[in-house]
């Protein structure tokens, strides 16, 4: 049986990369476990960017402190094992939809940027440590990665199906 695609969230990659950061374990017995059903695993170039980011950050601001070489290293292997999803004018016009009827703001556009490839892509699902964050994206069925590990990816994504988008605010792009 073929399981359905998932998006990977930004914050579960420092989780595969740094063996000991919070959650590593939870993640990569996640990540072992959607693997082995035959689950394609996704990521967007938001994720790889963001994940620069905190990578390449020094570490007394919050991030890794790795050098260029190393992270190009780690997203190499990340490239390996996931699937892109590319960029396009329909996700953007998605991303300016959400953002607009849900009233986004600060940190969540990146958020609503994920909800609005899953949308294009139609891919549904969603691995990540924050659920709530992507409640307000009807489309979106966020998991995280405990419950993986307790009900499988059918018990799971049908344990947090999406709820009915009630945003009514007309949108105009």
């Amino acid at each position: 049986m073929s399981q359905p695609p998932l998006l990977i969230a930004t914050n579960i990659l420092p989780r595969i990369s740094r063996r000991d950061y919070p959650d590593h374990r939870l993640v990569d017995a996640a990540l072992t476990r959607l693997r082995s059903t035959g689950t394609n695993l996704y990521y967007t170039h938001q994720n790889i960017s963001e994940f620069w980011n905190v990578a390449t950050r020094p570490v007394n601001r919050n991030g890794f402190g790795l050098s260029v070489a190393d992270v190009e290293l780690e997203t190499r292997a990340i490239e390996r094992e996931m699937i892109l999803l590319p960029d396009s004018a329909a996700v953007y016009q998605e991303w300016r939809r959400l953002v607009f009827a849900h009233s986004v703001s600060v940190v969540q556009v990146h958020d609503a940027r994920l909800a609005a490839a899953i949308k294009v892509h139609a891919v549904s699902l969603l691995l990540t440590l924050n659920p709530d964050d992507f409640r307000r994206h009807g489309h979106v069925i966020p998991i995280h990665p405990r419950q993986l590990s307790q009900e499988g990816v059918a018990g799971a994504s049908a344990k947090a199906a999406p709820r009915p988008n009630t945003c009514h605010r007309a949108t105009r792009i």
